[in-house]
């Protein structure tokens, strides 16, 4: 059974950084073609934040661009985000997501993963 677990969230000030990490298991590699970051604020819908392709292929959200970076082990099977120049308005449940469909670049879509993580909270100051 796939397993997605989070870590690396906290509280920070305004213009601080966490780095979140993904640790996966129960499947190969090459039964996935990508993975994503998405996050959820209270009242508000999930939202895709970066995706990656298993071959590296990367997309970020406008909101998050230049300051996020998304990067991944494939031989430890880890998924990570760097988070740089927080703001208040990235507070929110971040999770890790697994998809087996092919699409490059991956989609900031829910419907498009097949695995969830149960998220870490990252929470940001001003």
């Amino acid at each position: 059974q796939v397993q997605l677990v989070e870590s690396g969230g906290g509280s920070v000030q305004d213009g601080g950084s966490l780095r979140l990490s993904c640790a996966a298991s129960g499947y190969t590699t090459g039964n996935y073609y990508c993975m994503a970051w998405f996050r959820q604020a209270p009242g508000k819908e999930r939202e895709g934040v970066a995706t990656i392709t298993r071959g590296g292929r990367t997309y970020y959200a406008d909101s998050v661009k230049g300051r996020f970076t998304i990067s991944q082990d494939n031989v430890s099977k880890m998924l990570y985000l760097q988070m740089n120049s927080l703001k208040p308005e990235d507070t929110a449940m971040y999770f890790c997501a697994a998809g087996t469909s092919a699409y490059s670049p991956c989609p900031a879509l829910k419907s498009f993963y097949n695995y969830w993580g149960q998220g870490t909270q990252v929470t940001v100051s001003s």
